[in-house]
């Protein structure tokens, strides 16, 4: 198999030279091991899921950690938790020391990291390809096909396809990290959740409103929605406010970190489907709004990525704030550019007083023009 590269790179290989421990966290099958194997193969890796390798971190940790002066790599370090004390005390003694450890659950693997390595530990994720990385392998496919394929490494590097990779995937998660994290008796019931999450992408998130079509309290909602962050099934995109602690308590928005995850979950069981189906605005806005994601997450920052919505319902798509700036978004599924796509785009320097360096449409069509206050751009040419 052909090695793709991830923009991920640079941020993990300069905090290399900082921080004795890099922590790198993600969902399942996202290139974790992959990627730490190929741009650090000088560490030592072991696995934890391997039944062997784990008996000897849990039994002697010591010996484990100190079988080499080599960096060492930790894949799935949530199975072995403990572990994570011990490096504190090694790095601490022995600065010279350095490790690099994966996991795929968030709430597991933080947790350890921040209450043992605390300023010791870089931390970052890996969340699906982007559109960039794999722009050689799209060249030929439309963008029904890339949306219904996802971003997955498995699939983008022809491992595996998208209508026998999604099924297995879901049936994995379930199984493993749903029974590991929740106490669930009925899984058809929280697979039922998740559907009914696709089919509000793009949409205000209502816990009340959910929990009267699954059958359950408003807070059974609000922990299962917190399971498909933390194993990063769905994204939750804040609203802007220029007042943080008005951002707090308003509602956010909901999308998947994947569209192809999306396109299985909402039954659409081909790129023919998708083009008629009455999401595909919603699930080609939720590409868009992924890239923006993870370019950050890319470069190591934390937030920065907003929608704007306010109390007259006007609204823009997408809010990328940074160095005290925004570039603001407007993102449509069309071939056919209209005028009215940047409405809320010309209005939008009057709803805020936050400095709007760039406004854009991006959206599905050819014409393109950077011309003028507000530029249209193809999606395939999207710079963040």
């Amino acid at each position: 198999m052909v090695y793709i590269e991830r923009e991920i790179e640079k941020t993990l290989q300069f905090a290399w030279q900082y921080f004795p421990v890099i922590t790198l966290t993600g969902p399942r099958q996202s290139g974790k091991t992959t990627l730490l194997r190929h741009l650090f193969p000088e560490a030592e890796a072991y696995s934890l899921k391997d039944i062997q390798v784990r008996d000897f971190a849990l039994n002697d940790p010591v010996a484990f950690l100190g079988q080499s002066d080599k960096p060492l790599f930790i894949d799935e370090i949530q199975k072995a938790p403990g572990l994570i004390e011990y490096i504190q005390g090694i790095v601490d003694n022995h600065p010279e020391r350095k490790f690099l450890l994966s996991g795929s659950s968030q709430f597991e693997v933080m947790k350890g990291v921040s209450e043992s390595l605390a300023g010791r530990s870089g931390v970052f994720e890996l969340l699906p390809m982007s559109f960039a990385e794999t722009s050689g392998i799209f060249s030929q496919k439309d963008l029904d096909t890339i949306l219904f394929d996802g971003f997955y490494p498995a699939v983008c590097s022809g491992k595996n396809i998208s209508t026998l990779y999604y099924p297995s995937y879901v049936k994995t998660y379930l199984e493993k990290d749903v029974r590991d994290l929740l106490n669930i008796k009925d899984m058809m019931q929280f697979l039922r959740f998740m559907k009914l999450c696709a089919a509000r992408i793009g949409s205000i998130f209502n816990a009340s409103e959910l929990s009267g079509e699954v059958g359950v309290d408003s807070k059974t909602i609000a922990s299962w929605l917190s399971v498909l962050q933390s194993s990063y099934i769905i994204y939750l995109l804040p609203p802007y406010y220029e007042n943080i602690s008005k951002r707090l308590i308003k509602s956010p928005k909901l999308y998947f970190c994947d569209p192809g995850l999306a396109c299985y979950l909402l039954d659409i069981e081909s790129p023919r489907q998708l083009a008629r189906d009455k999401m595909r605005g919603n699930i080609f806005e939720n590409f868009v709004v992924m890239e923006a994601v993870k370019h950050r997450v890319n470069s190591g920052k934390d937030g920065g990525v907003f929608f704007y919505r306010d109390s007259n319902k006007n609204e823009v798509d997408l809010i990328l704030k940074e160095e005290g700036e925004i570039t603001a978004l407007e993102v449509k599924s069309s071939q056919t550019y209209s005028t009215s796509f940047a409405d809320a785009l010309n209005k939008l320097p009057g709803w805020i007083k936050t400095p709007v360096c760039r406004r854009a449409v991006v959206y599905a069509g050819d014409f393109e023009n950077s011309a003028g206050d507000i530029e249209i751009v193809n999606y395939k040419h999207l710079e963040l």
